[in-house]
């Protein structure tokens, strides 16, 4: 190696500062972005060493000295979900520009599993948690307080135990069901997840009175898993006997990707003969046949959002910051 070291030998501070003709106090600051200014020929300078060189700073070692691992931790609850891999992206992207990487772990739908995981983050003395929790309010209250920031993404509601950043589910969902009322449906119908219990989901709320606010009678509903799976064995379900609803809200893409082949196998089509609307709005949506008219979730700004509120330290009560989602109009709702 140029500075003398062996192939063998780990390359040190000290070998890049030799290297680039600065001091080691200098390479710190470039390599930490801070606390002190570099002049833009001396840092360049400095990168140029640490590439030669090969230098990799020592990561727990710098750990110890500031108190920061400089690492993230995002849960989620399904790997093979589109939604959640576009938040993982967005989540990457944001703590990357804050100069944070991310670990990442998939809970499997399972809270024994995501509680794990929580713990296992901890013990990696991560700076930050993001989770999108499989624990529905006020159960995520339970989740362990392991005295590291943590914020909740993607919620629907306020959870006062946790920061939050969510979107604003009633209203988005409002809007794309008005919107299938404007073309003259007059029976729409929900496929959605959960048991319907007393603290009904926010989408369904929105579907539910949108219709009545509009004079229409109640419409029918069938619930399954948020997957295409279950949008399949919901929309089979929905359209197997004589009096079908004329249109459908999707509380998910992936439903309502079920929904599509369900439609096929019944020798119904889109929109000709059933209109339909989704939640969510990622990337897949532009893909199916005709494209999804979506009610959008804004992935990056909750991701940007929820990042930079794990990480400011000056946040001292639990605050829930809400996004608004877009009606995206496409083909699926009969608009050409």
């Amino acid at each position: 190696m140029t500075n003398g070291a062996s192939s063998h030998e780990r390359v040190t501070r000290s070998d890049v500062a030799r290297y680039a003709g600065v001091s080691t106090a200098v390479v710190s600051y470039v390599v930490n972005e801070g606390p002190r200014p570099v002049a833009a020929a001396t840092a360049e300078r400095v990168r140029n060493a640490i590439r030669v060189l090969g230098y990799r700073p020592n990561v727990s070692a710098r750990a110890l000295r500031t108190g920061s691992t400089r690492l993230l931790g995002f849960i989620f609850p399904e790997i093979d979900n589109p939604l959640w891999a576009e938040f993982a992206l967005a989540v990457g992207d944001a703590a990357a520009k804050r100069g944070f990487d991310l670990i990442l772990a998939n809970s499997e739908g399972d809270a024994t599993v995501e509680r794990q995981h929580i713990l296992n983050m901890a013990a990696r003395q991560v700076d930050g948690i993001i989770i999108t929790s499989v624990l529905a309010r006020p159960d995520v209250a339970a989740l362990p307080d392991t005295g590291i920031p943590t914020i909740l993404l993607n919620t629907f509601r306020e959870v006062h135990t946790f920061n939050s950043v969510g979107v604003d589910a009633f209203k988005g969902a409002y809007e794309g069901v008005q919107h299938l009322i404007g073309h003259g449906h007059t029976t729409i119908g929900l496929i959605i997840g959960g048991s319907g219990g007393a603290d009904i989901e926010l989408r369904e709320a929105a579907w539910l009175q949108a219709i009545r606010d509009a004079g229409l009678p109640d419409g029918p509903i069938a619930r399954d898993a948020f997957s295409r799976a279950g949008g399949y064995r919901a929309g089979l379900r929905l359209f197997a006997g004589p009096n079908w609803p004329s249109a459908v809200f999707v509380s998910s893409d992936l439903q309502a990707i079920g929904l599509y082949r369900a439609l096929y196998e019944s020798g119904l089509s889109v929109p000709g003969d059933v209109a339909v609307v989704a939640f969510d709005g990622t990337k897949e949506s532009e893909f199916t046949n005709p494209q999804l008219t979506v009610v959008q979730q804004p992935v990056q700004e909750m991701a940007a959002t929820a990042v930079e509120q794990v990480l400011d330290k000056e946040v001292d009560a639990p605050r829930r910051l809400v996004q608004p989602a877009t009606l995206v109009i496409r083909q699926s709702c009969g608009c050409e």
